[in-house]
């Protein structure tokens, strides 16, 4: 098979990812709430993605989210290192081009990030403490809108995130708010993200972004129109495209979901492969839940006489191990 073969994915109808208004989360009728409960069931059940409208998150924020994160990646190397996230003391700030490899045994990807996460203040104790992800956000010093831009998507994606773990909570048929331990004092992260197009003359298994699936609890994509996403049809054992649909976000589930369904909610294969000859944008946001809380398999979620497959562990446990396995 030849190396671009072996990126190449089909290309199916938007409805092979199920497309779920989700505005019914907020009504005060339960049986609309529980009927987007259903939705997310039926997704989760099966390829763990789903595109997301009636999220309630405004448009205009969004194409300055677009603006802002084009004109930090435009900006000179110089500047980008001088907030590179070495220089933070919880992974904050600008990643080089190549600086993550998400794929074993793969080249290293080829994007370019910015980290932004909960901003707390040098003499807050858990910043003391030296806790895991804890501490001040890097902020570009020329782009005077870029931060107040960050912030307000920061909050109304976590807003988002909490929803839709009330949406989870339903499509287990648990109580809506049996998430809310987890999404109190989260470790939620956004992620600027730039792509340059896929090299010609690219190393074997080259890709923007190497097959992975996503560490956390909940992953909430916002991408350009450009395209790229790949997600893996296990049924058909081959790549699908996950294409844009305006005003949608594509949602999928992390590992930590996986752990708590004891794998029968999916935490789906994914990857990018920027062939359009394009710059690509997008900005994941990591719907990641309070360090200290232990993710252990949900009982409801056991069939009779079944064990379950993943031992117990802490939120920061589980992310620390696979920070490390992908930045080596």
């Amino acid at each position: 098979m030849s190396a671009q073969a072996a990126l190449s994915a089909r290309q199916l109808d938007t409805a092979a990812l199920p497309v779920i208004d989700v505005s019914d989360l907020s009504s005060s009728d339960p049986a609309r709430r529980k009927a987007v409960g259903e939705a997310l069931r039926t997704a989760c059940l099966d390829k763990g993605f789903f595109y997301c409208a009636g999220h309630g998150v405004p448009q205009g924020l969004i194409d300055a989210m677009f603006a802002e994160t084009k004109a930090l990646f435009d900006q000179p190397l110089e500047r980008k290192m001088a907030i590179e996230k070495s220089k933070s003391g919880c992974n904050r700030g600008y990643e080089v081009l190549g600086g993550q490899t998400l794929e074993a045994d793969a080249p290293p990807d080829r994007k370019e990030g910015f980290y932004i996460g909960v901003e707390l203040p040098e003499d807050d104790p858990r910043v003391q403490e030296g806790r895991f992800n804890r501490g001040a956000n890097q902020w570009p010093g020329d782009l005077p809108g870029f931060r107040p831009t960050m912030v307000a998507y920061f909050a109304a994606l976590q807003e988002l995130g909490e929803r839709l773990m009330r949406g989870l909570a339903l499509s287990l048929d648990l109580d809506e708010n049996h998430f809310a331990p987890y999404c109190r004092d989260p470790l939620t992260t956004l992620r600027l993200l730039h792509y340059p197009p896929q090299r010609p003359d690219a190393e074997e298994g080259e890709k923007g972004a190497g097959a992975h699936t996503d560490f956390g609890g909940l992953t909430i994509l916002m991408q350009d129109d450009v395209g790229g996403l790949q997600v893996y049809d296990n049924d058909a054992e081959s790549w699908i495209h996950a294409n844009p649909i305006p005003g949608t976000f594509v949602c999928n589930l992390g590992d930590m979901i996986q752990r708590w369904t004891n794998g029968k909610y999916r935490s789906n294969l994914h990857r990018v492969v920027n062939a359009s000859g394009r710059e690509r944008y997008s900005i994941p946001f990591f719907h990641v839940g309070n360090p200290d809380y232990e993710v252990a398999c949900i009982s409801t979620c056991l069939d009779e006489g079944e064990a379950p497959d993943y031992p117990p562990i802490r939120v920061e446990d589980h992310l620390k191990a696979m920070y490390a396995k992908t930045y080596k």
